[in-house]
């Protein structure tokens, strides 16, 4: 197990809300370095290939020098902690157990793209998660540092916390932007990106609670250490969720990079009840399926990308041989469905009748009709939402009827 909780989740930094523990533990040398230098702060981020970790895996240095290029007097940066999907509960425990390394990346972040407000927008159903980053947040609001950042900046710098909407919807970066407006959720087209054109109009740069986390450690111990933490090609340390059929479900933090099978029978136990392993749902339920041929991927967004999945908030939900994948695939549609916020009429009524075809198939109360209609919609539904929620929801559907054809009484590829 030497290759655990090497960093986000090392013992020696779960100090809570103390923010006298974490100085102690080192925090603050990472934004000490960040005010020593700040113009070199995004070239950090950029040689140390961290990644977007709320699901894309976009390069974060790439959002961090738009929102700097971007012209604007009031700039925002967020930190997304809406985490809502099934099986993703990463966010919540850094929150809860280390809050102070997200802020101090937040705040090294606000210096980088010299932002005037730095938010902390986090699920109100994670009750804990929100009260920690209140009173983390308040520590650092009466410490010297705001005043440092502030004679960097050469303007006062805000940090406040901001309960969201609670919605899962919530969670999209233009759906955050519509909330902090102070209006309902609601996602918007892109172009403009929140980057260029956030909150009331000014540049916004959006990162998820565990991609700022990481970011104090690589200011104070350098790029070059932090890519060093990968295997392979991969760079730095994931949160892995990992649930379902396993004998050791949990979190873990392992090299990006670690194969399926290590995390699942090395970490993770092995399956239950000695059944064999049947299938994953990575990075949450709206991705497409990896099984038994996929268990030597190695866990980094490119090389998931190369099986045609995606590595997304790095979820994973093992399912045994023996356990339905219709059904499975049933419950997470109709948490999409229930999740859509409406604005889309193709998604809403999309996500609903996908939802009723799945429940009717898995009864076994279904006609070769439904059968059609099902694949049909997955024809016609994607691309067709404001945001990824429709897209998200037809590749998981998708994925387990050409991966799993038999438990639908379609023909498999030998077959047909």
């Amino acid at each position: 197990m030497e290759k655990l909780n090497q960093v986000l989740l090392n013992p020696a930094l779960q100090v809570g809300p103390d923010l006298s523990a974490w100085l102690q533990q080192g925090g603050g040398l990472g934004l000490q370095a960040a005010l020593q230098a700040p113009t070199t702060i995004i070239r950090q981020i950029a040689d140390a290939d961290l990644r977007g970790m709320g699901g894309a895996g976009f390069p974060a240095w790439r959002k961090w020098e738009a929102a700097a290029n971007a012209v604007g007097d009031n700039k925002y940066v967020v930190c997304n902690g809406n985490e809502d999907e099934p099986g993703t509960f990463k966010d919540r425990t850094l929150l809860s157990a280390s809050p102070h390394q997200v802020v101090e990346g937040a705040l090294i972040a606000a210096l980088a793209v010299r932002a005037a407000c730095v938010i902390f927008y986090i699920n109100p159903h994670q009750g804990q998660s929100l009260h920690h980053m209140q009173l983390a947040v308040s520590q650092w609001q009466d410490s010297p540092w705001l005043d440092k950042l502030a004679t960097a900046l050469g303007h006062p710098l805000a940090i406040k916390v901001v309960a969201s909407s609670g919605r899962y919807i919530g969670g999209e970066e233009t759906a955050v932007v519509a909330s902090l407006e102070a209006g309902f959720p609601f996602p918007r087209k892109k172009p403009p990106f929140p980057a260029e054109q956030g909150i009331n109009g000014q540049p916004t740069l959006i990162n998820n609670v565990e991609t700022l986390a990481n970011v104090s450690h690589i200011l104070r111990h350098g790029a070059g250490w932090y890519r060093a933490l990968g295997v392979g090609k991969a760079g730095g340390t994931k949160l892995y969720s990992l649930s379902g059929d396993v004998l050791r479900p949990g979190l873990y933090e392992l090299p990006m990079g670690t194969s399926l099978q290590e995390l699942v029978f090395h970490y993770g136990g092995g399956m239950l009840q000695g059944k064999a392993f049947k299938a994953v749902f990575t990075g949450g339920p709206s991705n497409t399926l990896l099984t038994a041929r996929d268990l030597d991927v190695a866990l980094d967004f490119d090389s998931v990308w190369l099986r045609h999945s995606r590595l997304g908030t790095g979820a994973m939900i093992v399912i045994s041989e023996g356990s339905s994948i219709i059904r499975k695939v049933a419950e997470y549609i109709d948490f999409f469905a229930k999740g859509s916020c409406g604005q889309c009429p193709s998604c809403k009524c999309g996500t609903f009748q996908l939802a009723r075809l799945l429940d009717r198939i898995d009864g076994g109360r279904h006609s070769a009709a439904d059968l059609d209609a099902l694949q049909h919609l997955c024809q016609i539904l994607p691309g067709s939402g404001r945001c990824g929620l429709i897209d998200g929801a037809v590749t998981v559907v998708k994925s387990s009827f050409h991966t799993f054809p038999q438990e639908y009484g379609l023909p498999t590829p030998a077959d047909a």
